[in-house]
């Protein structure tokens, strides 16, 4: 803003130093200090108030975030509350309408075997035929 070099600032001094005088000088540079000193302190005031009011800005922003994140979680809770619910309904359908159809006819599982004049022929070699037995798997001492 102001350019004040040495040269500038020198040449400053000795123009004050002839207008004031040499007795009143230190006088007048303090007074210069003192409402330098009420510039630069309403300066800060003015910054801290002004960033003061941009954090509660941002706060809020924040504050309204948050809160639009907490709708929706609260909404997609909701929904796979709903979901879960309808699955667990659909679930115990189907267990009651399959516990009704077995109590009226009995599973396949549980009906008797063919007769064995049914069953065709390598059906009824495999049924007929021996089961196989297991080797000893000790090997056997023979005695010299």
């Amino acid at each position: 803003m102001f350019d004040l070099t040495s040269s500038k600032l020198l040449i400053l001094g000795l123009v004050a130093l002839i207008v004031v005088g040499p007795k009143e000088l230190p006088a007048l540079l303090r007074t210069v200090g003192k409402y330098l000193a009420i510039i630069r302190r309403q300066a800060n005031e003015f910054r801290a108030q002004f960033d003061d009011a941009m954090r509660e800005t941002e706060l809020d922003q924040l504050k309204k975030d948050v809160e639009g994140m907490g709708r929706d979680m609260e909404a997609t809770v909701r929904d796979a509350e709903l979901s879960v619910e309808r699955e667990v309904a659909a679930a115990n359908a189907e267990v009651e309408s399959a516990m009704n159809t077995s109590a009226v006819t009995p599973p396949p599982e549980l009906s008797p075997p063919p007769p064995m004049d049914e069953v065709s022929g390598a059906a009824a070699e495999a049924i007929a035929a021996p089961a196989p037995t297991v080797a000893d798997p000790a090997p056997a001492k023979t005695g010299a």
